[in-house]
Formats: structure tokens, sequence, C-alpha cells
């Protein structure tokens, strides 16, 4: 190789996307549609309106323009965080003494601390275009919380935000971040939605998940006026934002002339996963190249290596629409992991019917599993990773050992999607031998899946 690979990979401003990619565009078989529940037929703009901004409605439909021209003002905000560093882990190949190349793409170099902002900044800009006061929304593990909050001061909108309560109680410096950003924070379930109050009357005590708090953000969004709601995850909106990832990973490598065998994400909803993989499966579905990408879920909430493909509602109190997608059952509640990012009961339509359709891998993986790897990671990278994105480190992990054991020197590339810094609860309790592995049982799932809708 002619030039000598630094330990971070920077693009020049100027290198920058300038326009998302829509993956759809690529698809021969397109993702299926959403439906109305009531009548079962595909969502129309104008019913999505009522919910979403008017733009992003017509993002989320459009399943044929290649590529979305990046607005200037959310272009100029991208600068004060992207292009985010491609860094090769040298140090961790040395602990692993593997032949293998290690690369991770991280995205936690901003206050939000994730990925997120990516899409948030986009949502926020949308909102105020369209001359609407404020936005609600769910969040896990806090990143994405944070994430819209910082992009709402931005823009002066109000934010309400519906927090996974167990997330809520174990990262309350996450909430406190929210709020220095001008944010309002509810645990969820609540008291002070119709379907908080029905879910806690089903499951007395529960910690939440965030099907239960996108059913109470929405039913705010459409019962106040001037207010829409915006998703971290699942939707295909959310996926062309998070394609900046991809395409600014996809840049870097080829600068130095790289070409990826393996690509890594963690999977809960997909945003991160959808977007780091983006141009890679567009290579794929285009047949200029192949890679094995790989998605990696917890154990305790596997709806790619578990779930279903079904039409399916896209929160625990059913208003939202039904999503043709992997899905555990919208009722189903995980149990309190401490990856709560990826406490979803579904997966993106993108990503479902990429798998479906073979493409790409799934796994799941232990939580004692994933905090052994965030630990050797941090040992020797210097950054402490957020439980999400340390399913990915895990995976990572296990392929550059398979390839000590081979001899192969492959190329792997892995999305970091943030730090941990918030949620050295679940590090204590990791290292005090007070963190479980529950994993449900096929009764259990099985007694979720009967009850999903029944879809013609």
């Amino acid at each position: 190789m002619s030039k000598e690979i630094p330990y971070k990979i920077y693009l020049e401003e100027s290198e920058m996307p300038k326009a998302w990619y829509n993956l759809r565009a690529d698809m021969k078989k397109k993702p299926a549609p959403l439906l109305n529940p009531g009548t079962h037929k595909p969502m129309t703009a104008e019913e999505l309106s009522v919910v979403f901004c008017d733009e992003l409605v017509k993002q989320e439909l459009d399943n044929d323009t290649k590529f979305y021209e990046i607005p200037q003002e959310i272009r100029d905000f991208y600068k004060m965080y992207r292009p985010s560093p491609l860094v090769r882990a040298y140090c961790l190949e040395k602990k692993l003494g593997t032949p293998a190349h290690i690369y991770y793409k991280f995205e936690g170099n901003n206050t939000s601390g994730s990925h997120k902002l990516n899409s948030a900044i986009a949502q926020a800009y949308y909102a105020k275009k369209q001359g609407l006061k404020g936005v609600t929304t769910e969040t896990g593990a806090g990143q994405w919380g944070t994430a819209l909050s910082m992009a709402c001061s931005y823009f002066d909108l109000d934010c309400k935000v519906f927090m996974v309560k167990v997330s809520y109680e174990q990262k309350p410096f996450r909430r406190e971040v929210m709020r220095t950003y001008g944010a309002s924070v509810t645990p969820s379930p609540s008291e002070t939605t119709n379907v908080g109050k029905k879910i806690l009357a089903e499951h007395p005590g529960t910690t939440g998940s965030l099907g239960c708090a996108i059913s109470e953000a929405v039913e705010v969004a459409v019962g106040t006026p001037g207010y829409r709601y915006v998703l971290g995850s699942v939707l295909n909106q959310v996926l062309l934002h998070q394609s900046v990832i991809g395409l600014e990973t996809k840049a870097a490598l080829d600068k130095y002339g790289i070409k990826a065998d393996i690509v890594i994400g963690c999977a809960g909803g997909g945003s991160n996963l959808g977007g780091l993989i983006a141009p890679f499966m567009g290579e794929k579905l285009r047949g200029e190249a192949d890679y094995r990408i790989i998605a990696v879920e917890p154990a305790s909430c596997p709806s790619l290596t578990r779930g279903v493909y079904a039409y399916d509602f896209c929160d625990t109190g059913m208003v939202c629409p039904l999503a043709k997608m992997y899905t555990l059952g919208s009722d189903f509640i995980p149990a309190p992991n401490h990856a709560g990012g990826l406490r979803y009961h579904g997966m993106s339509s993108i990503l479902s019917e990429l798998y479906d359709q073979g493409l790409m891998e799934a796994r799941s993986v232990k939580q004692t599993e994933v905090f052994e790897a965030a630990e050797t990671f941090a040992r020797v990278e210097g950054i402490l990773p957020a439980p999400e994105s340390s399913h990915a480190i895990k995976a990572a992990i296990d392929e550059a050992l398979k390839c000590k054991e081979t001899g192969e020197e492959k190329n792997i590339v892995f999305g970091l999607t943030g730090t941990g810094y918030f949620d050295m609860v679940a590090y204590e309790k990791f290292h005090d031998g007070k963190m479980d592995d529950y994993i449900p049982t096929d009764e259990e799932l099985a007694k979720f899946r009967a009850r999903l809708p029944k879809v013609d």
C-alpha cells in the first residue's frame, strides 16, 4: 500500500458529504409500506403529516430519489463535530494478536455523545422551517433525547422527551443534560398520558420500553397544536440522515485504498447500523462489491435473530402505523438491560427487508459478554464505549479472533456509536458481579407473537 495508515483518518471539511444517500433507491425489492392500522391500506402523506413534519413525510415515503441534498444550515451545524474520525484500532489489534485490521467510526465527539445528532438537527431544522412551536419524542438510553434537546435549543424549538423509565432512573445525569438544553423530560410510561396510564394498569411496576415511550410522545404531539413527533431510529427518514456516517466511512477508507471485508453495527431500531452500512450495501445491491454485514443485538431483545417478519405496531400503545419488520411483538417489554438504546421490539423496515433477502447477517450477544468486550476496548483504545456500541465491539473482537485462528488479514469496520460516561451504573454492576444475562424463553416470545395484528 502506498500510504501509511494513520491512527485516525480524517476527511477535510470540503470532503464532507453534501447529500444523504437513500439506500432504498438501489433496492430492487423495496421495504413494505407503512399501513393505516384501521384500514390496513398504505399510509398517505396526508395521514402521516398529522404526526410528522411535511418534509420528513416526503423523505419517509420516497423510495426512488437516490440523493437528498443536505441543506446548508444543517451542513454548517455538522461542521461543529463532523467529519468524525475513522480510527485504526492498532492497540486492540496488538492486544488480540490478530492479523486483522480493525477500524471504528467514532461518533461520540459531540455533547450528545452519539451519532443521534446527525438526524436530530435535520428533524429540528424541518420542524422550524415548517413554523412549528415544538416537537415530542422518546429516548431509550438518552442519547437521542440529548441530541434532540441540543438541536431544538439551536433552532429555538420546545422539546418534550419521554424517557424509558429504567434509563430515567439509571441515568439521571443524561436527563439533566437534556434539561440543560431546555427540554422537559418525563419517565415513561407515565400518568401524564392516556396510553401511559393504560400501560401502567396492564403492566404495574414496568420499567418501560421504547415502544411505550413512542406511544406517549405521539399522543402528546397529535393532541398539542403546533407540535409534531420526531423519532430517533427505525424510520426511513432517520436512516437517510444517518447515511452521513457510512458515506464518511467509505470516503475515508477509499482515501487510503482500503477495502472493507466486514462491516459491523449494533442494532436496536436501526439508525446507526443503517447509516453505517448504507454505501457498502448500495455497492452490494448494485453488484459492484461484496461485504459481510453483521447486525448485533442484545440477547434480551433479539428482534432479528428470534423475531418474525410481519406487520406490527411501531409502538406498545398501538397508536402508530403498522410496519412490516422483524418484531418480537409490540407489547414485548424486554428485561431492564443496560443498553437502553437497543430495547426496541422491532427493526427498521429497510434493514428487515435486507435481512430477509439474506443480504446481511445478525447475531445476538449476552449482556455480560458485551461489557467484557467494552472493558477490553476501553483499556487499550482509551475510550469508554456506550453499552450499545459495545455490542459491535464484541462482534468485531470475535471476528478478529477468527482471523487469528485462520491467519486471514481481513479489514473489519465497526460503528462506535458513542461514549458510555453516563452508563456508570451499568459498569458498576458489571464490576460488582451483579449483572445478569436474562434471555426470553421461546414460550414467552410465542405469547407476544400470538398477539400480532392480522394483516392480509
